[in-house]
């Protein structure tokens, strides 16, 4: 008897239609009426036909990671897992709702966006993205989506977008903003004036903590949902170490990969370092493989960008560490922002972090990303290759 599942490509192009075909495969994969499914999309850094190897019975997704370690891998997502996940999250905002897409379906937020309003009884509304993220775009979409949709998951990048083109003279899309009961803001690092941003303009909005092995976020503005663990292992005098997912959403591994990072008893060691603070909250301090190590100091470059965001006029911040011959890495940033001068920037910031200052700063007009909307971190290190006409300071 075959003791497998086959695994179906489902494409996605940014249309609605494309969306719509996903959720219905995707409902009978959970409910396993129908293959597994492998969403694609145009940004996928694995090719498809490398993921279509039979699956364990209980696999109802195999969903790609962005890559963002540098080693993209496909993540196998059990029914099981997916729907602990969408009753949790339910649990936790109070109830089923229905939502609207705004994210690439092919993406675990995307599909949990699916499965959590088909579960409501109802699919998901859907906003056409071949034409990338507009404000304008996304206020036709909400004023055509059903007056009970009620919930959205968003990427920073997308909700600075809608808060900027409000401050430009727009608006519709933060009106439309406004009339959701609950906004999720994850796949990327949000700074806190962004947040106070959005919150000060009535947003309702959720920050989310997690990753395509645990089904997407599963620790809300700080706090685990239900049936999921946070554990920091080894931490430092401080309380700091690296950051173990645990519980019912955890996915069952890498396909053709056997990895440690998954850990016995359902739980595993992500790439971030963060802390638990004393309120029981979770805070992510930034990825272990990110800190910076400079004449001996280690420098996580989310303290640094903090700084640089509190800089005014400063909008985005990447920070990254680059070979140097005396130091052994040197701190550099890109930010974003209208008339920022280079030297300006790093001078407010160089009193207050001595040698973990960046000792370069250049101004672009948008970040790198890659995937759903994360700093590209290895484009930044290149802008500060010797080739690209980087000068250091």
């Amino acid at each position: 008897m075959d003791r497998t599942r086959p695994v179906e490509v489902v494409a996605t192009d940014g249309s609605a239609a494309a969306a719509r075909a996903l959720g219905e495969r995707l409902v009978a994969a959970v409910s396993g009426h129908g293959p597994a499914i492998l969403p694609t999309g145009p940004d996928d850094p694995l090719p498809p036909r490398r993921l279509t190897a039979p699956v364990a019975p209980g696999v109802a997704a195999v969903v790609t990671t962005s890559g963002s370690t540098g080693v993209p891998k496909a993540v196998l997502l059990s029914g099981t897992a997916l729907a602990a996940s969408a009753v949790s999250t339910a649990a936790r905002l109070g109830g089923e709702g229905r939502w609207l897409l705004a994210l690439p379906a092919h993406h675990v937020a995307g599909v949990q966006v699916l499965l959590r309003s088909a579960r409501a009884g109802v699919p998901a509304a859907v906003m056409d993205l071949r034409e990338g993220f507009r404000p304008d775009a996304f206020a036709a979409a909400v004023r055509a989506a059903d007056p009970a949709v009620s919930r959205l998951s968003l990427v920073p990048t997308q909700l600075r977008r809608l808060l900027d083109d409000a401050d430009h003279g727009g608006g519709a899309g933060l009106d439309a903003l406004r009339r959701f009961g609950a906004v999720l803001l994850g796949g990327a690092a949000a700074e806190a004036a962004l947040l106070e941003r959005a919150r000060t303009a009535g947003v309702r909005v959720v920050t989310t903590y997690g990753m395509s092995e645990t089904c997407g976020g599963c620790v809300y503005d700080g706090v685990p949902l239900d049936r999921v663990g946070v554990e920091i292992e080894d931490p430092d005098p401080s309380g700091a170490g690296r950051i173990v997912l645990g519980g019912a959403t955890v996915a069952d591994g890498y396909q053709g990969l056997d990895d440690p990072a998954f850990l016995p008893g359902r739980r595993f060691r992500t790439s971030d370092l963060g802390r638990v603070d004393p309120d029981g909250r979770l805070t992510v301090l930034g990825r272990a493989d990110d800190v910076i190590v400079t004449g001996g100091e280690k420098v996580p470059p989310a303290v640094v960008e903090q700084a640089l965001l509190a800089v005014p006029g400063v909008r985005e911040a990447c920070v990254v560490g680059v070979p140097d011959a005396e130091w052994g890495a040197r701190v550099v940033a890109v930010v974003t922002g209208a008339g920022l001068e280079p030297d300006l920037v790093r001078g407010a910031v160089a009193d207050r972090l001595g040698r973990a200052a960046p000792r370069d700063v250049r101004v672009l007009e948008e970040l790198p990303l890659r995937g759903i909307g994360k700093p590209d971190r290895a484009a930044v290190r290149d802008l500060f290759h010797p080739s690209a006409g980087a000068t250091p300071t």
